[in-house]
């Protein structure tokens, strides 16, 4: 019996029959997989054929949250998005901070499971245990900070919501899932599903009690990992100082800081795109998540110019990376309305940055001719930047619609594929393998695409700078244990900045106590390990083998052209055999019947 962290319940939506279920979440499954990312994962694998359309109204999302969701442990507001992507075809789960992974257990649910097509848009609204399919033609259409405030007014001023924008309506590749209007389950296209269910969104309010298993022991380890985190030089300073665009002048400083579409990795405007410039210019207000002691959440404003009194969420890292050095932008403006309109859109801010950088190039080469531009699509226009992602967000014109798809596809129609900077056709994230070996061997390896957050060996590679960046020994086995920990930690609820500060056995201490079930830092790691495994096995049947764990051909042969890391290339051979070595694979990477038996995966 589960005796805490866990409501228990299970909310199954069908939406091609209208039938709303309240199933028992299985507790051996919760003791192997956790929740969040790892009990969707299961579900998915279990009741998703791999090899659908991820379009057709035989997949399903899982909207999940964890155990220490809804309690007080620190930065425990994390909700999961789980789906098979339809950028990548993989396995697919992105998820956002904010209050409504905790709500959703307020309200008597650790899953939500969308399912089937509905005949006319709809949205679902939770009550205290009361779930209702509402209408929503009325909201379609609308941009996600419109979608959110109507349906607090349809439902409850204090209700907190999930929803789409027109992006993922109209079933574009890089379309998210967003929470409050700006929060984004960014990555993988999980936004396109629910558009092509006709599903806009959730509204949830509740007030039942997240009840953990033992009460003292949990809030002693809820008050050491506070501390750990107020002293740890990211989570307890940095990040609440500066936002997590901290790293510009960091990566920049190092010389792998990707530059108009991954030319180079060393941008000499940088610092006008910083972290500090953005606190200086345009932070209104630090913004935090549920229980969060760090705070590194970003509300802005334009103050001057064109653009002038736009203000919204963000911009992350990540976004000032993508829609400014990425695309060779040092316009910090124009930066910030592209990130506020990816947000209404709901685009991932990554792959449309990375998306308008490939068009760029392709546009300078002459690939991508002047006749399907409606405009020049030069590096280091700002306005270039900004109209190119109305194009993209409203599917305007020929190119709007090649540019929804993401820069595998346009590259692809344009015959040159090899200018799309993504793995599984997934875009990079604003590190350059070349000058951080690890990191690259994660982007190749990573079962939903290119991906940071799935195994963050910047932590041990640049900001610790506990390994060698550039150093090849050693890397499987950092990023097997950046991958199984992560896994284990979007399992539990809580987010990823905490482990800047606490270990997994800090980790498998709050789940303990919370869910009353006895794990230790070595299980946690493992059923790390067996979340990966599971996400692997759902690849392979979806097609996926050795020949998709690898990095585009500018990567691996082009060495970078100025700066600190002049003259590197990622030779990714050196690590990829080791890593299915240190995984218990073969040499194609499948796992191997020795390895299910020990993670206790013995499935067809």
């Amino acid at each position: 019996m589960i005796k805490g962290g866990f409501k228990g319940k299970i909310l199954r939506v069908n939406l091609t029959s209208g039938e709303i279920r309240v199933e028992d979440l299985k507790e051996d499954w919760a003791k192997k997989f956790i929740g969040g990312r790892g009990y969707g994962t299961k579900i998915i694998y279990d009741e998703v054929d791999p090899t659908i359309d991820p379009l057709s109204e035989k997949n399903k999302v899982i909207i999940a949250t964890g155990p220490l969701g809804g309690t007080l442990a620190p930065s425990s507001g994390r909700t999961m998005v789980i789906t098979k992507g339809p950028l990548t075809g993989t396995i697919a789960c992105s998820n956002a901070g904010g209050h409504f992974g905790p709500a959703l257990k307020h309200a008597g649910f650790d899953l939500v499971i969308i399912e089937g097509k509905a005949k006319e848009p709809v949205y679902l609204w939770i009550y205290k245990g009361i779930t209702e399919l509402r209408p929503a033609q009325d909201i379609w259409g609308k941009s996600t900070d419109e979608s959110d405030k109507i349906l607090r007014e349809k439902t409850h001023p204090l209700a907190e919501t999930m929803e789409i924008g027109p992006a993922g309506e109209k079933q574009s590749l890089l379309a998210n899932v967003m929470f409050n209007g700006h929060r984004a389950a960014g990555r993988t296209g999980v936004g396109a599903v629910l558009g092509s269910k006709n599903f806009k969104g959730i509204a949830v309010r509740g007030n039942q009690e997240v009840k953990v298993a033992e009460p003292e022991e949990f809030r002693e380890a809820v008050s050491k990992t506070r501390e750990i985190l107020s002293k740890d030089a990211f989570s307890g300073g940095g990040a609440a100082m500066l936002g997590t665009a901290m790293l510009v002048n960091v990566l920049n400083s190092i010389g792998a800081f990707p530059i108009k579409n991954s030319q180079d990795a060393y941008f000499p405007e940088a610092e006008k795109i910083s972290g500090e410039t953005l606190r200086e210019r345009n932070l209104i207000r630090n913004e935090a998540c549920a229980e969060c002691p760090i705070g590194c959440g970003r509300v802005t404003v334009i103050k001057e110019g064109k653009y002038k009194g736009a203000q919204g969420g963000g911009p992350e890292y990540e976004s000032v990376w993508s829609l400014g050095a990425m695309c060779g932008i040092s316009d910090l403006d124009a930066v910030l309305m592209a990130n506020y309109l990816c947000d209404k859109y709901g685009m991932d801010t990554i792959s449309a940055g990375v998306t308008v950088a490939c068009a760029m190039e392709l546009y300078e080469k002459g690939y991508l001719p002047q006749e399907d531009a409606p405009f020049p699509l030069t590096f280091g226009s700002g306005e270039a930047l900004v109209e190119t992602i109305k194009l993209m967000g409203e599917q305007k014109e020929k190119l709007g619609k090649l540019l929804a798809q993401g820069s595998y596809r346009l590259a692809e129609y344009y015959k040159h594929p090899e200018l799309s900077m993504s793995v599984k056709k997934q875009e990079f994230p604003a590190y350059d393998p070349r000058g951080v070996k690890g990191i690259g061997l994660q982007f190749a390896t990573s079962n939903r695409g290119a991906c940071h957050v799935r195994g963050y060996t910047i932590a041990a590679e640049v900001l610790s700078g506990a390994v060698d960046r550039l150093k090849y020994e050693g890397k499987a086995e950092l990023v097997k244990t950046f991958q199984d920990l992560t896994a284990a930690l979007d399992s539990t609820g809580i987010c990823l900045f905490t482990t800047f500060g606490l270990g997994g056995g800090d980790i498998a201490l709050l789940l303990s106590t919370a869910t009353g079930f006895q794990v230790g830092e070595k299980e946690f790691m493992q059923i790390g390990e067996r979340i990966w495994n599971l996400e692997r096995l759902f690849n392979l049947k979806a097609g996926f083998s050795r020949k998709d764990d690898t990095l585009p051909p500018r990567i691996l042969k082009e060495p970078i052209k100025s700066g600190p890391s002049k003259g590197e290339i990622e030779e990714l051979d050196k690590m990829l055999a080791d890593y299915y070595k240190v995984r218990g694979w073969d040499n194609d990477g499948v796992p191997g019947e020795g390895k299910l038996k020990e993670l206790e995966l013995m499935v067809d």
